[in-house]
């Protein structure tokens, strides 16, 4: 089963860390990232850009293209790992490890329907 690891995060406190705060705190997920994805489990990763580079599509037709997410929350969507494992307890537990390493953000798990799959990343594991 395929799950979304997203991550939510404070994105002024994120922009405020200097780059070499960043990149430590980078490479701290990348290095937990790396036994999950060693053992197979672990798919494509995004950090997402900027919230105010977003732009959100809305409406009938062809819609409208408007500025910004519009999301009225205090954590914003930054980024997120796609996950496979058997059960949703995996994918919890997967989860745990990059909040180790990564303390301040939010993770939410969710399972994926996915409709592309990539190279044989999500396929029925026999």
């Amino acid at each position: 089963m395929l799950y979304a690891i997203l991550a939510y995060h404070v994105e002024d406190e994120l922009l405020a860390w200097t780059p070499e705060q960043d990149a430590a705190v980078v490479a701290k997920v990348i290095e937990a990232q790396a036994p999950m994805r060693a053992s197979g489990h672990f798919g494509p990763a995004a950090r997402l850009d900027d919230t105010q580079k977003a732009k959100t599509l809305r409406g009938p037709g062809a819609g409208m293209v408007l500025d910004g997410p519009f999301a009225e929350t205090k954590e914003q969507l930054l980024g997120f790992h796609l996950v496979n494992y058997d059960t949703e307890e995996e994918a919890i537990a997967a989860a745990r490890k990059l909040r180790e390493v990564n303390p301040s953000a939010v993770y939410e798990i969710r399972p994926v329907k996915l409709f592309v799959p990539a190279d044989g990343f999500g396929t029925t594991r026999g």
